[in-house]
């Protein structure tokens, strides 16, 4: 895998460009996938889909009352359906749903037209990071937090290692993930 992103990406003007391929983020809930994945798009100068925004504008309302009123089972169909329109299509960054990537299905088909790339955070940084958010649906309120983040992600580990390339956000700004990312795509084969 690490080949066919040397194979497809090449600097152009200090910035790089990875033909055809999308850039898809993957990683557990907080670790910064929207916003890195905005800025990366900015920085690229190509089109930007948050997973999780594709599905509120669908259906009207934020993720956490699409769980509420039609249940997991109907999200997670909807990333599906959206993993697959989002396969047929190239030359976007992606920012996934915590939980997109937990179907094998989706990761195969996101890794067929993309370059995995995952982000990581301890749990105190992601503790931090999402304290006081009401738009997590898998996770319950404050006084219970880090408990079900652990819970949570003890139920996903190894599940973002199918990813080709990872960055450790914490400490990090956006930006310097972004730039950790440029670097790998531009042929650097740190992990």
């Amino acid at each position: 895998m690490e080949q066919a992103a040397a194979e497809l990406s090449r600097p152009i003007g200090g910035q790089v460009m990875v033909f055809l391929r999308n850039i898809v983020l993957i990683g557990f809930t907080g670790v910064g996938k929207t916003a890195v994945g905005r800025r990366l798009a900015g920085r690229l100068g190509r089109p930007f889909v948050d997973t999780d925004r594709e599905i509120e504008q669908l259906y009207g309302m934020k993720v956490s009352d699409i769980f509420r009123r039609y249940g997991e089972v109907r999200f997670r169909s909807e990333e599906a359906i959206l993993a697959r329109k989002l396969a047929g299509q190239s030359g976007l960054v992606v920012a996934t749903g915590g939980g997109l990537i937990v179907d094998a299905e989706n990761g195969r088909l996101l890794r067929e037209s993309g370059i995995l790339i995952g982000l990581t955070a301890d749990l105190d940084t992601i503790h931090s990071r999402i304290r006081g958010k009401r738009d997590r649906p898998l996770l319950k309120g404050d006084h219970d937090l880090r408990s079900s983040l652990e819970k949570l992600r003890a139920d996903r580990v190894g599940v973002y290692d199918v990813a080709e390339f990872t960055v450790e956000t914490d400490g990090l700004s956006s930006w310097q993930v972004v730039e950790r990312i440029v670097a790998y795509l531009n042929g650097g084969r740190e992990r």
